[in-house]
């Protein structure tokens, strides 16, 4: 199995490089309006912003911010095939502007934003991301009633793209191959993750990582596999560090990311040979902790009643059968983007001859 990796230099508001209909998920973590280090890019984006912002006038600002994001997400409905799915990772924001501090809601407007434009708004997950700060409050400290909670979690926001499901062929080898474990089914599709860090991110280039929305790799590769099948297209219109484009490498996907900032491209380019050794160690880890709940599950005295087609254990339902893993083998470079050449996985060879390196394999959050 191939899959095809485009990334292009360019602003994300005309997806001029995609094709009506040709995309089956989008998964992205946006600029953050309100957020200062954004203020600049939306200024960019429409002077108006600036000058609002210089004149105090935070809710106008922020309404003109949410319409520059309107018009990707408006590309976004045209690129993507009926029943497609869209997932927006974001957090609200905290900021006092003319002397008045307030919670500016942006899951709320995006919602209203993709409602509008006639998407189906589906249950949204909540992931718990840290602050940096010993403090668990802002404002008057210990005397009420003037203190503010500190906003510890943020959201990804799910959409359908119209109000029907995606239709495969009966007995679609790529969907039924594409099956997760029923035990991940459980965690991944519970409404609040609370296994995800974020302060586990890490990346050798600080500041580029400061100029990007990224996200813990966990995160994007969760969402791939919930949400798309083998062979399936997944798009970042806000591509940043690429964590998207390496988790869909990693999960046996397409992917397409646009970017503006050209140096994430070429930071990109040094980390994307990882892709070989990073998909067997998540591979590895998804078959250990699967392997862990089986022998779990027997010890506690239930049974299986199914065993899996392609791998050598059991499995809770008739679903989880025909599942089938994919490690990347080999990275190509091309004109526009990368080809990675998978392999089904040999669920024996994986946990025999790939040595577990604790400190990545703990942390697969950390990309």
């Amino acid at each position: 199995m191939e899959t095809n990796h485009l990334v292009v230099s360019g602003d994300s508001r005309s997806l001029s490089e995609v094709a009506d209909d040709s995309v089956e998920l989008v998964v992205t973590s946006p600029p953050y309006p309100m957020i200062e280090m954004w203020d600049e890019l939306f200024a960019e984006l429409d002077d108006q912003i600036g000058e609002l912002l210089n004149e105090g006038d935070g809710r106008a600002a922020f309404d003109r911010m949410h319409e520059e994001l309107e018009k990707v997400w408006s590309e976004a409905s045209r690129v993507l095939v009926d029943g497609g799915i869209v997932c927006v990772n974001i957090g609200d924001a905290t900021r006092k502007v003319d002397g008045s501090f307030r919670v500016f809601q942006n899951h709320s407007q995006i919602i209203d934003s993709f409602d509008t434009l006639g998407f189906e708004p589906l249950p949204e997950l909540l992931w718990r991301k840290p602050v940096n700060s010993g403090a668990k409050f802002m404002g008057s400290g210990m005397i009420p009633p003037n203190a503010y909670v500190t906003l510890e979690h943020e959201y990804i926001l799910v959409f359908r793209n119209g109000k029907d499901s995606r239709s495969f062929e009966p007995g679609s080898n790529r969907r039924y191959n594409s099956a997760y474990f029923w035990e991940e089914r459980n965690q991944w599709f519970s409404d609040v993750w609370m296994d995800i860090k974020g302060e586990r991110q890490s990346m050798a280039e600080s500041e580029l990582r400061e100029r990007s929305a990224a996200y813990p790799f966990e995160i994007p590769y969760r969402l791939i596999n919930m949400y798309s099948v083998y062979g399936d297209t997944v798009l970042d219109p806000f591509w940043g560090t690429g964590t998207t484009s390496f988790a869909a490498m990693v999960a046996g996907r397409n992917s397409i990311g646009y970017e503006l900032d050209e140096e994430f491209q070429q930071s990109f380019e040094e980390r994307v040979e990882e892709v070989p050794a990073y998909s067997k160690e998540v591979v590895k880890q998804r078959l250990d902790d699967h392997q862990t709940f089986v022998e779990d599950r027997l010890a506690a005295g239930k049974e299986f009643k199914y065993e899996a087609d392609n791998y050598d254990f059991p499995v809770t339902t008739t679903q989880e059968k025909p599942i089938q893993f994919y490690t990347a083998e080999e990275i190509g470079k091309t004109a526009e983007g990368y080809v990675v050449t998978h392999e089904p996985a040999d669920g024996t060879d994986i946990r025999t001859e790939v040595e577990p390196r604790a400190s990545e394999v703990a942390s697969l959050s950390d990309f």
